[in-house]
């Protein structure tokens, strides 16, 4: 099962936001490339723990986030396409991509020494660390994907 943890997962999800072209469109969601970029380094941020992020699950993660979560992890399916971005909708529809994704590449290296024993999912709850590399991984992935990456 690949995870963020592994050296050598992180070295491809870098490669592929390298080869990322900030003129793509997306093969599905509402998202343009910026947004998509921007929501995952907003995304990482609130997951690395950089900010003042509070963590508390919501209601029906409550009764339902661990449920999802084990179908998540249990396999190497991808991440299903359309999922809603919840919080971390982007409204701003463009910005210094390149930029984002410089910051993104950081944040892609900084899971390599992960430490935010504080983190709670809004929906998953508490995750274990393994939970949190693979959840990680496909969530990268899914967005890439997104935009043929």
């Amino acid at each position: 099962m690949k995870t963020i943890f592994d050296k050598e997962t992180r070295e491809e999800l870098m490669r592929r936001i390298n080869a990322l072209s900030l003129k793509s469109t997306a093969q599905w969601g509402k998202m343009n490339v910026y947004q998509m970029i921007k929501h995952c380094t907003t995304w990482n941020d609130w997951v690395l723990g950089n900010g003042r992020q509070q963590y508390k699950q919501d209601f029906l993660g409550k009764v339902f986030g661990k449920m999802v979560l084990k179908s998540i992890v249990k396999n190497e399916k991808p991440l299903g396409k359309n999922s809603p971005a919840g919080i971390f909708t982007i409204k701003e529809i463009s910005g210094d991509g390149e930029l984002q994704k410089k910051v993104w590449l950081e944040q892609i290296a900084a899971y390599g020494s992960f430490s935010n024993p504080d983190f709670i999912h809004d929906f998953f709850g508490k995750m274990k660390t393994e939970e949190i590399g693979i959840f990680v991984y496909k969530h990268m992935d899914h967005h890439l994907r997104q935009f043929n990456a």
